[in-house]
C-alpha cells in the first residue's frame, strides 16, 4: 500500500482524535487499578507506542483498558506485597503473551462465538460499573472489588457529596446525549471531560480530585525475581496474560469490521506482550487494544501504524509538560469510566444473541463477583465448552442451536461455514 498525504493527513487527526479518548480513561484505570494515574499515562505510552510497532493491527490504539485495570486492582491487593511485585506480574505477562503469539495460539479467536463476546464484554462492564460507583457519589472506594463496593453502598448513600454526583451526572450525561452533528466537530468524550472539568474547577470545587499528577520519564523498575515470589505469580501473570489476548483481539475483529481489512493475530499477540513487559519496566499500567479509542482513530480517518504512534507520542508530550489532570475532578473521570468501558460492541448485536449471551454473561458478573479475574476468564472457555458438548449430542442439538454458533462462523445457504474475513465484510 502507497503511503500519501491523504493517508498521512487521516492518520493525524486519527491518532490526535485518539488522545482525547485515551488521555482520561488512561488517568482514571490508573486510580481504579491501585496503581496511580501516573502509571496509568505511562502504561498509554509503552502499550500505545511499542503495540502499534509491533503489532498485527495497523489501525488499532491500545492502551489501559477496562479488563485490565480490573486484574490490577486486584493483583495489587492479594497477589503484590509492594509495587515492584506488582509490576514484576505484569512484566512476566508480557513475555507469556509473547510466547502466546510465537506458538501461534492467536488464530483460535476467530472461533470465538460474537456472543460471547458480546456477554463477556458487558460482564466487564457491569463489574466496571459497580466498582465505580463509590467514586461517582464522592466518597472513598472501598476495597474488595464488587462486592466490597456494593456492601459500601449504604454507608455512601448517607455520606454522599452531592456535588460530585453532579459533575459525574453532567459529564455521563453529556457524553451519552451529544448530537451527532456536533461530534464531528467535537466529540462527546472531549465534550463530556470540558463540561464536567468546567463544573469541577469553576463552581462545584467541593469534589475530591485525582490531585497532582507526576510529570517527567518514568524510573525504571527493578524487577523481584525471588524464588518464592515468582512461584505464586505465574497464576496471576497468566491470567493478565489471557485477559489482555482476549481484549486485543476482540478490538482487531472490530477494526478488521471497519476498514474490511484481515489483522495477524499472532503477530498482534507478539506486539501486545512486548509492550506490556516495557509497561511493566517503566512502572505503567498494561494494557490492550482499546475498542473505543480504535473506533475514533478510524472514523477520523487513521489506517495505518502512523496514527497508533502519533497518539503515543502526543500523550508523552503530556506526561514531560504536566496535563491539567489535577484540575480534573475524580467523578468526571469516573463518568467516562462508565460510558466509555467495554460494553456490549453493537456490531455483535443480533449474530446469535440469546441464550449464550446471557449465559457469559451473567456468569462472568457472578465468577467475577466471588473469585475475580479468575472467575473471569473461566466464564468463557466454560460456556463455549458446553456449546461443543451440546453439538456432539443429538439429543441436545435444539439447546446448541439456540446458544449459538460454537465456532464463531456463520453458515452459507448450503450449511457450510463462510470465511471469517467475508463474514466481516457481509456485515460491516
Amino acid at each position: 500500500m502507497s503511503y500519501s498525504f491523504r493517508t498521512f493527513r487521516g492518520d493525524v487527526f486519527g491518532g490526535i482524535t485518539a488522545v482525547v479518548v485515551v488521555l482520561p480513561v488512561s488517568l482514571a484505570f490508573g486510580v481504579a487499578s491501585g496503581l496511580g494515574a501516573i502509571a496509568g499515562l505511562y502504561g498509554a505510552v509503552a502499550v500505545g507506542f511499542f503495540a502499534a510497532v509491533f503489532g498485527g493491527t495497523k489501525s488499532q490504539i491500545s492502551s489501559p483498558t477496562g479488563p485490565m485495570a480490573v486484574a490490577m486492582a486486584v493483583i495489587v491487593t492479594s497477589h503484590a506485597e509492594t509495587f515492584t511485585q506488582a509490576f514484576t506480574i505484569v512484566i512476566m505477562a508480557g513475555v507469556i503473551q509473547v510466547m502466546l503469539g510465537v506458538l501461534r495460539i492467536g488464530r483460535f479467536v476467530a472461533y470465538t462465538p460474537y456472543s460471547v463476546i458480546s456477554g463477556f464484554m458487558s460482564g466487564i462492564g457491569v463489574i466496571i460499573i459497580l466498582i465505580q460507583t463509590l467514586p461517582f457519589l464522592g466518597v472513598a472506594t472501598a476495597t474488595g472489588g464488587p462486592v466490597g463496593a456494593v456492601r459500601a453502598w449504604p454507608d455512601a448513600l448517607s455520606d454522599l457529596n452531592l456535588s460530585a454526583v453532579a459533575i459525574a451526572a453532567t459529564t455521563l450525561v453529556v457524553g451519552v446525549a451529544w448530537p451527532a452533528r456536533l461530534g464531528k466537530y467535537l466529540p462527546p468524550t472531549l465534550a463530556a471531560l470540558i463540561a464536567g472539568s468546567l463544573l469541577g474547577v469553576l463552581w462545584l470545587t467541593n469534589t475530591p480530585v485525582i490531585g497532582e499528577v507526576p510529570t517527567g520519564l518514568p524510573e525504571l523498575q527493578r524487577p523481584d525475581f525471588s524464588p518464592g515470589f515468582l512461584v505464586g505469580a505465574i497464576q496471576p501473570a497468566l491470567i493478565l496474560a489471557l485477559l489482555g489476548s482476549i481484549d486485543s483481539l476482540l478490538t482487531s475483529l472490530v477494526a478488521d469490521a471497519i476498514t474490511r481489512t484481515q489483522h495477524d493475530p499472532n503477530r498482534e499477540l507478539v506486539g501486545q506482550g512486548i509492550a506490556n513487559t516495557v509497561a511493566g519496566f517503566i512502572g505503567g499500567l498494561p494494557g490492550a487494544g482499546a475498542t473505543v479509542g480504535t473506533v475514533v482513530n478510524l472514523r477520523a480517518g487513521g489506517r495505518t501504524r502512523v496514527s497508533g504512534v502519533l497518539c503515543a507520542a502526543v500523550l508523552l508530550a503530556l506526561v514531560e509538560l504536566g496535563p491539567l489532570s489535577a484540575l480534573l475532578a475524580a467523578s468526571g473521570y469516573v463518568a467516562l469510566n462508565i460510558l466509555f468501558g467495554n460494553f456490549i460492541e453493537p456490531r455483535f448485536m443480533g449474530r446469535g444473541l440469546g441464550l449464550s449471551t446471557l449465559v457469559v454473561f451473567l456468569s462472568l458478573v457472578l465468577w467475577g463477583w466471588v473469585f475475580g479475574p479468575v472467575g473471569m476468564l473461566l466464564s468463557v472457555p466454560l460456556t463455549m465448552t458446553a456449546k461443543i458438548a451440546l453439538e456432539a449430542n443429538p439429543t441436545t442439538e435444539w439447546l446448541a442451536r439456540l446458544l449459538g454458533p460454537a465456532d464463531g462462523l456463520e453458515k452459507d445457504d448450503a450449511g457450510q461455514p463462510e470465511h471469517p474475513q467475508r463474514q466481516r465484510q457481509l456485515h460491516a
